[in-house]
């Protein structure tokens, strides 16, 4: 069985309750090794609940929920060893100093080194993947917004994890420091195998990083694929436009690369100012989204 073969995130009919309301309703979908998958949805729809929940720091009211193998209601130290967290803020001492705070953390993860478990990264190594050497020596209470998101990044990543769960992960960054961290996401799932849980309301960020996309609203999985999947499914298939001999074409298909291809075979280069309009993620959301509230709003 290869890495990617291998499931890492099982969540089924998960629910949960508070009081009388349900926020989560019968939530099922996995998340295979070496993956990327995001979560989208609009605020309230659930997305942060069910982090928590896979997290094990909030306790579900009913389902079936399995994280590396284990159930994270009963996961115990070595289990959260071998997972990384970036919260959408962090409190902590401001007084640390950014090396001094990343080697501390690094020696907790190092209480649990065994074969097939990494040793937890180098505080100088990663203080350099995130881009924070020129601040490695200050006090965490004098950095900008942005220079903190990237610390909050690095305290997630610090012992090389299996599962990374990634939560607004580039709020405040600008566009460079953006760029940046998407390319180090990307290196650590390509070269580590790293999974990683998206939550954004970023669709780029999502579009760029994600393997595929599932849509919470209303505490439901309303949709569950790759960004094209999606598209094809919700926004209707991509529309090709061209000039032959003069005239204006266009053309809806659901594959416009063998589309385009087949037209270059049998006219070749008397095609001229061929085009290929495909429905973007952010048109595909939205479209989803308003379906899921049309729906809910429907008179029963």
């Amino acid at each position: 069985m290869t890495t990617g073969d291998r499931v890492a995130i099982d969540v089924g009919g998960l629910r949960m309750r508070y009081g009388r309301a349900d926020v989560l309703h019968d939530v099922t979908f996995q998340a295979r090794h070496g993956e990327v998958p995001a979560l989208l949805g609009p605020n309230g729809a659930g997305k942060t609940t069910t982090i928590e929940i896979l997290e094990g720091f909030r306790a579900r009211s009913r389902g079936r929920v399995q994280v590396l193998g284990t159930d994270p209601a009963r996961g115990d130290e070595r289990w959260r060893a071998r997972i990384g967290v970036v919260l959408q803020s962090w409190r902590d001492h401001g007084r640390w100093r950014v090396r001094e705070l990343l080697a501390h953390l690094g020696s907790y993860y190092a209480r649990y080194s065994a074969p097939g478990i990494p040793r937890p990264w180098d505080a100088d190594a990663l203080i350099e993947a995130v881009g924070l050497a020129p601040h490695a020596g200050k006090k965490i209470k004098t950095l900008s917004g942005g220079q903190r998101r990237r610390l909050d990044v690095a305290i997630g990543l610090v012992g090389r994890p299996e599962l990374l769960f990634l939560d607004e992960p580039t709020a405040a960054f600008d566009p460079q420091a953006r760029h940046e961290f998407h390319d180090l996401v990307l290196r650590l799932v390509r070269t580590g195998g790293t999974t990683v849980l998206l939550t954004t309301h970023d669709l780029a960020e999502a579009e760029k990083l994600a393997d595929r996309i599932l849509v919470l609203d209303g505490g439901r999985v309303i949709a569950d694929g790759t960004g094209a999947e999606l598209a094809r499914r919700i926004a209707g298939p991509d529309e090709v436009r061209w000039v032959l001999g003069g005239r204006r074409h266009v053309e809806k298909t659901e594959d416009s690369t063998a589309f385009a291809r087949d037209l270059f075979a049998r006219h070749g280069a008397a095609v001229r100012e061929l085009e290929v309009r495909r429905a973007s993620l952010e048109q595909t959301y939205l479209a989803l989204v308003r379906r899921a509230e049309a729906a809910t709003e429907a008179p029963r």
